[in-house]
């Protein structure tokens, strides 16, 4: 026998054995999903800049200027001109004065936090923060503290001890599994009292929030001292940044081990993201954020008429039902009548709080948005015992 299938069985009977669905043609509001088209409810692909025709040209422009595969790490051979183009943009586009590129988000986070954070430092996190951000923590070597979920009182509780050489609070601004935001303002005022360095991750805020995009923080008027985020989700292309001083990145530069011992992002990537980047800042993003805008608000009265209605700020939408065996039934009905909306189960969410994860594009139309739901409450009807709470 394997020695580890009896592992395997136990993740089946539990409901958490994950399998890759085959999602094939252009990323947009429908794709085909196991060989079936269905509305795509279940992509970071916000505003459809993945499947945008001069994104695509960018990708493959860079590809045929520097080739397919930058070659080496960016510390040897491979930091070609457009990697730098980009993230000089970004730090035009954040208003910072550096900005450095990673190959995702999950390398930065790592990254940035085992490099800046050591025996004698403390990191405050809240609880339901992004893996990489708790990988990121457990790697960095210093004392970690996790706050409850938004709790301010904690936070500051945590901030003012004294006695570390450095302190350093990390949240997301918009918070992959729930939607929700972070009070950023009110935690960088915290750090400001207490001497603490404020890390945000707008991985699900960058492209949306902001005047031009340029996520939560922007909007909330708040400054970090590192700023995170993707370029994989509303940029539509795949890879990652850290804006902020120049000191900042000449340090990450030297001590990130993500960044220094892996290949650097492919060209066609970044010119792809470059692309992105420029229309998020024209016209045309804007649009694509008023109408994404609009799709929230108008699902979220659709919603109101299910058992799922609960206030919600941004694109992400948790539908939750609590277990994970029934999760994934509702999501494989809803799957067969034309709807990805994917199950999101433990370790991704704390045991008990299996959801669907519904993500909002620029793209749905106001008949996609009714299918939707629709077909949701189909599913719970269909579904014995669905157990839907709010």
């Amino acid at each position: 026998m394997c020695p580890w299938s009896h592992e395997i069985e136990e993740l089946r009977e539990r409901g958490l054995l994950r399998t890759m669905p085959l999602v094939n043609g252009m990323p947009g509001r429908i794709v085909t999903v196991n060989g079936r088209d269905v509305l795509n409810f279940s992509s970071n692909n916000y505003l459809g800049l993945a499947g945008h025709p001069d994104v695509i040209l960018a990708a493959s422009g860079s590809a045929q200027h520097y080739g397919a595969g930058s070659t080496a790490s960016r510390l040897i051979a491979g930091n070609t001109e457009i990697h730098r183009e980009l993230e000089s943009f970004i730090a035009t586009w954040k208003g910072t004065e550096a900005a450095l590129v990673f190959g995702s988000g999950y390398q930065a986070n790592v990254g940035v936090l085992s490099a800046l954070a050591d025996r004698g430092d403390l990191i405050i996190s809240d609880e339901l923060n992004h893996a990489s951000i708790i990988d990121g923590c457990r790697l960095s070597r210093a004392e970690v503290k996790i706050y409850p979920h938004l709790e301010l009182g904690r936070v500051e509780d945590f901030a003012k001890a004294g006695g570390y050489r450095r302190k350093l609070v990390v949240t997301e601004s918009v918070f992959s599994m729930d939607g929700d935001l972070a009070p950023l303002k009110d935690l960088d005022e915290i750090c400001h009292r207490w001497g603490a360095i404020l890390m945000v991750d707008e991985a699900h805020a960058t492209g949306i929030m902001g005047h031009k995009g340029q996520g939560l923080a922007l909007e909330q008027g708040v400054v970090p001292e590192i700023q995170m985020g993707t370029l994989g989700k509303a940029v539509g292309a795949s890879g990652a940044y850290v804006a902020g001083r120049r000191s900042l990145i000449d340090l990450l530069t030297n001590r990130a081990r993500s960044l220094i011992y892996t290949t650097a992002p492919s060209p066609a990537v970044s010119g792809s993201a470059l692309a992105a980047l420029k229309i998020i800042v024209s016209e045309e993003g804007a649009e694509r954020r008023n109408r994404l805008k609009t799709n929230v608000g108008m699902f979220q009265e659709l919603l109101a008429c299910g058992p799922w209605a609960r206030p919600n700020a941004s694109h992400i939408v948790p539908i939750l039902i609590g277990d994970s065996n029934r999760t994934m039934r509702v999501s494989a009905k809803c799957l067969s009548k034309g709807v990805f909306a994917h199950g999101i189960r433990f370790p991704t969410v704390p045991e008990g709080a299996a959801r669907l994860r519904l993500t909002l594009m620029s793209d749905h139309t106001l008949e996609d948005l009714i299918n939707a739901v629709e077909i949701l409450l189909e599913a719970s009807t269909n579904i014995r015992n669905d157990g839907f709470r709010s």
